[in-house]
């Protein structure tokens, strides 16, 4: 024993010494995964000269600054002080002038923008801003030009060149998942998904992208001294919290310029001395976490063995994941991830104690009934078929992609779908659903359900209840310019289909089952807290009043008891049938067992 501590102990010197010492750096996976936008106009190819134009002239547009943006303040002298610093942040109004966007497109880059951004204890306001808030509060010029930045990640790459080292130089370079899925339905995915790239792949080159590109977006931030000299404030420094999650030894995370020995204990009525751009660099690039590239090159990408059906995983680092109902955990606890991967005709219930960190990635799940009832910030539904998927309070934003006939509830702030067949969305969403892609035969509803800790989880990730825009449909185009796909011609400036809207008298309420009565009732919900629309809220009592009707009249129909007990029987076979016809018998069962685990 005391020697295999002795060599564990060893193995995680070494893996550490090949690291470098903490703080490390991680690469956030969020303004790739969930930050990029089809929008042709927004990837600046020409690199840092057109950004660093663009910032003077966003610059010139700032928003005035304001007492609520500042803090407070009630002296009037402070007012005029106050008037006279730039705020550096810009709305709606500014990058519609600054990037000759549409309202609408501004309004949703300024949106996602605020989904992608960090949101800790130091967070920049827009991370915390409501739907209603976002172009008052306005984006901060940095933010906005890292951002626009890294929207060349997967570009499409350009036609070939005679000059081979020219070519080769092309960045960034193919993702693995581009093109694997377009072509394929989940259900022809199933089958070959030995294949299927892993995510780790996916964060070695979302890794590699940023070390390339690294002088380039530490040059969007610099300023220059009186004698010419490229230096980086810790104000700016700060900035790169979009792209880079700092993490000490213990795997808690950090804020940025606290990291920095060259800024550690700055404060706002002191800061720090600006530091050379090329200092900056070094230290970025030393304790940058390269975890996903050495977990690539261990052998470990492919995952759990085949037989366990599962894959992804293992080459993640996941804290946790749920196979089959069945949750299972991995030591790079970092990361933040839990998976619900692979169920398969089977029901699986999970809350908040099972779910782990603040991403959740549902996949790959067919004929099932899956409810992840835990409060996120990220959640992801892709390549499922044939189920239902109930989520809990989704902070940030929920992305759903290459499914086929799936039933997706969810209430969250943010919702984007993409190459989705036959799927009703349930929504209750404060922002405009985006939809972009190859879609067919897509509907939306209201939100339609509710669970005890609903309202709790809502508050606790700031989803606003009130608002609910689930019909306000926002499309983009079919082809996203981030690919590296040959698509035919004529179909460039097509627009995504759109969703259409489940009739009034067609929509009805999903009841979610508890399994877990032992606990306190005091705050539960006990109702939906999104209001339904009129006309559905009108639909839904006529189809109670007629429900009452009809109990009623069977109650008191004028038979003697041997006919009464022949109705019953009759009622319950129907009902019976349809349990085992429509397939639910299977959930009923599934669902008792996990009310019985739970005891």
């Amino acid at each position: 024993m005391r020697d295999m501590n002795a060599t564990v102990e060893s193995e995680t010197t070494t893996t550490a010494s090949a690291q470098g010492e903490p703080p490390w750096l991680h690469v956030r996976r969020e303004p790739f995964e969930y930050g990029m936008l089809p929008l042709p106009s927004l990837m600046h190819h020409d690199g840092v000269g057109s950004l660093r134009e663009l910032r003077e002239k966003l610059l010139d547009k700032s928003i005035p600054q304001t007492s609520w943006q500042s803090g407070g303040g009630n002296a009037s002298e402070d007012s005029s002080a106050m008037a006279q610093q730039p705020s550096r942040r810009v709305g709606v109004a500014a990058i519609v002038e600054c990037l000759g966007l549409s309202e609408a497109h501004a309004l949703l880059v300024l949106d996602t923008l605020a989904s992608v951004l960090p949101d800790g204890d130091d967070c920049d306001q827009l991370a915390r801003a409501y739907a209603a808030e976002i172009d008052t509060v306005g984006a901060h010029v940095d933010d906005l030009l890292l951002f626009l930045y890294i929207q060349i990640y997967r570009r499409v790459p350009p036609r070939s060149h005679k000059d081979p080292a020219a070519v080769a130089d092309v960045w960034p370079s193919t993702s693995p998942f581009d093109g694997f899925f377009s072509t394929l339905s989940p259900l022809q995915v199933r089958p070959t998904r030995k294949s299927v790239p892993c995510q780790v792949e996916e964060e070695v080159h979302q890794l590699a992208f940023v070390q390339k590109h690294l002088s380039s977006l530490l040059a969007l931030l610099v300023d220059l001294e009186e004698d010419g000299a490229k230096v980086l404030s810790v104000g700016s420094f700060d900035r790169l919290g979009i792209i880079f999650r700092p993490v000490d030894a213990q795997c808690n995370a950090r804020s940025l310029s606290q990291t920095a020995p060259f800024f550690a204990g700055s404060d706002p009525d002191m800061p720090a001395v600006p530091v050379p751009l090329a200092q900056a660099h070094d230290w970025i690039l030393e304790h940058i976490s390269t975890q996903a590239q050495r977990t690539k090159c261990s052998g470990k990408e492919n995952g759990p063995n085949e037989e366990n059906d599962i894959t992804m995983i293992d080459a993640v680092g996941a804290q946790a994941w749920v196979q089959n109902g069945v949750t299972k955990n991995r030591e790079w606890c970092f990361e933040g991830l839990t998976f619900v991967d692979g169920v398969t005709k089977v029901s699986t219930i999970k809350s908040e104690s099972d779910v782990t960190g603040d991403t959740l990635k549902v996949s790959n799940c067919h004929d099932a009934v899956v409810y992840v009832l835990a409060p996120t910030k990220y959640a992801s539904v892709f390549g499922c078929s044939d189920s239902i998927v109930v989520l809990g309070a989704v902070g940030k934003a929920v992305r759903i992609e290459h499914c086929e006939r799936v039933q997706v509830i969810v209430p969250c702030a943010r919702i984007c779908i993409a190459n989705c067949r036959e799927c009703v969305f349930f929504l209750g969403v404060n922002q405009r659903p985006l939809i972009l892609g190859n879609n067919y035969n897509l509907q939306v509803a209201p939100f339609n359900t509710f669970y005890p800790k609903l309202e709790a989880h809502l508050a606790q990730v700031r989803v606003d209840p009130t608002v609910n825009r689930w019909d306000k449909i926002l499309t983009l185009g079919v082809i996203d310019p981030h690919d590296s796909l040959p698509h035919p011609a004529g179909v460039a400036d097509a627009q995504a289909e759109g969703a259409s809207v489940v009739p009034p008298d067609r929509f009805t309420n999903f009841l979610i089952p508890r399994w877990n009565g032992g606990e306190s009732e005091q705050n539960f919900t006990r109702a939906n807290p999104f209001l339904l629309p009129k006309l559905y809220l009108m639909a839904q009592q006529q189809r109670n009043k007629a429900m009452e009707n009809l109990r009623h009249l069977l109650q008191n129909v004028p038979l003697d008891d041997n006919r009464k007990r022949d109705l019953s029987n009759a009622i319950h076979a129907h009902f019976k049938e349809w349990l085992y016809g429509s397939g639910n018998i299977r959930q009923l069962y599934d669902l008792q067992i996990a009310d019985k685990g739970t005891e």
